[in-house]
């Protein structure tokens, strides 16, 4: 999501070995893996250590620590308790971070590995016909300036895709553009930010590539730049949105009925004026939780899911709702109701299944005061734009209007939060109260996510309001 995720987000505890055999295990290691894993303790003792510190001392004053009920001003004194009382915590971590590691070192390898076969594969193949002239561009107009951000996606059928990356990561390094591109055998999806001469030449280059066959109609645009991306990503995948489902299987091909965002703006427009009598029509949300809490459609139907991966599931949970309805069903940009809407017509309870074509994104050019209210969540550093000054969620911890998001600062937490300056002010930056008192968390292990379940039972109309 962020570049700001920090180095033990990948861990996963119960893999680690258990502390009662840690010294076998750590005996049988060869040396170098043995000074590896010493490394990663060091490192988790003080990551340990440094999670109890208060709050950061005013200038002149010592830092203290508190843990298990108990202050320590000295560090002598909090190394010790660690020591003796959470070792085997601190052992868990280590084996788990030492497990990271090995495993970021061999995707490492054999990304080296997948680089040099790819670089062998592409060295006779020629990009020049698929690249822009720079040559009466200066490099600075490349580089710097206003810019923009860009957000696509093409499905059509790629049998090289290795070269359709080769050539993807050459052309945004060319262009100096930053972002990322998912490549595979389905097709194409990308977000990419650069200068407005950069990404001009990058739409051109997109269009005029005989594979896509795209328009400049099909690029979603925003203000932004290549600062909005911390660097470039650009790789081979099994699926263009990332859904958990082979495409082989669910194919794009079954997707539901395209509707202009004029269609949808008077389908949307339909469902409002019917009221809560009339509920034959469902008006669906695909995306995360955190999108959705940020900004949507009114009296919208919006999955309490973490993940798109997640949202097969959701589906099958709650087929009855979708029951002999008709299905609106929207998302950022289009591609996550491409495969959505296949899933659930490939269920066979819905009477309609429609979805609107280049997604919110689309729909706001059209109609930037029409249904939808709130910010659009944008998977960038900016987080969200904005074409209405509507508010609709709140600050986690005083309830005022608030809608900008910011990552907890809780160390190891890459959760999103809603803290207005004032509370902010006030010290309250974590996700929630149980991990800014943990002090230290891993990824999704905190009172955010504990508390939601992976796949969310809905109510049926009948028996309560939409989210």
């Amino acid at each position: 999501m962020s570049s700001v995720c920090f180095e033990f987000q990948d861990c996963e505890l119960g893999n680690a070995c258990s502390p009662n055999n840690t010294f076998k295990e750590e005996k049988q290691l060869s040396a170098s893996l043995r000074r590896c894993y010493n490394f990663n303790k060091r490192k988790s003792f003080s990551a340990f250590v440094a999670s109890k510190q208060e709050a950061s001392p005013e200038v002149g004053e010592s830092p203290s620590w508190f843990c298990c009920g108990r202050t320590f001003a000295e560090h002598a004194a909090i190394h010790q308790h660690v020591a003796r009382t959470h070792i085997g915590e601190i052992q868990q971590l280590a084996w788990a971070q030492f497990d990271h590691t090995l495993r970021q070192q061999q995707e490492e390898e054999e990304e080296d590995e997948d680089d040099s076969k790819l670089s062998d594969e592409c060295s006779s193949v020629d990009f020049s016909a698929w690249m822009p002239d720079v040559s009466h561009i200066l490099e600075e107009q490349l580089e710097k300036g206003p810019g923009k951000v860009l957000l696509y996606y093409r499905y059509c059928s790629v049998t090289e895709p290795h070269i359709v990356c080769a050539w993807q990561r050459a052309l945004c390094q060319r262009l100096h553009l930053t972002g990322k591109v998912r490549v595979a055998t389905e097709g194409i999806n990308g977000t990419v930010g650069g200068t407005h001469i950069a990404t001009e030449l990058y739409v051109d280059a997109m269009c005029s590539h005989p594979l896509f066959y795209m328009d400049k109609e099909d690029f979603k645009t925003s203000d932004g730049g290549p600062e909005c991306f911390t660097d470039l990503k650009v790789g081979v995948f099994k699926e263009i949105v990332p859904m958990g489902l082979d495409p082989d299987v669910l194919s794009y091909q079954l997707a539901g009925v395209h509707l202009e965002p004029e269609e949808f703006h008077k389908e949307v427009e339909a469902l409002l004026a019917k009221g809560d009598s009339h509920n034959d029509a469902v008006l669906l949300d695909c995306r995360n939780f955190y999108e959705s809490k940020i900004g949507q459609f009114l009296r919208c139907l919006a999955p309490d899911i973490r993940k798109f991966s997640y949202f097969p599931d959701y589906v099958d949970h709650n087929l009855e709702l979708f029951r002999d309805k008709k299905v609106l069903m929207y998302c950022t940009g289009g591609i996550r109701c491409e495969r959505g809407s296949a899933y659930l017509r490939s269920k066979n309870v819905c009477k309609e299944v429609y979805q609107l074509k280049g997604g919110i994104h689309k729909y706001l050019e059209r109609f930037p005061d029409g249904f939808y209210r709130g910010k659009l969540f944008v998977f960038d550093e900016r987080y969200a734009i904005s074409s209405n000054d509507d508010v609709i969620a709140a600050c986690r911890y005083c309830g005022r209007p608030w809608d900008r998001y910011q990552l907890c600062t809780t160390r190891f937490c890459c959760q999103l939060v809603l803290s207005c300056p004032t509370c902010r002010s006030e010290g309250h930056t974590a996700c929630c109260p149980g991990c800014f008192s943990a002090g230290a968390r891993r990824k999704e292990e905190c009172e955010c996510t504990d508390g939601r379940p992976r796949i969310p039972q809905d109510v049926n109309h009948e028996d309560g309001p939409l989210h």
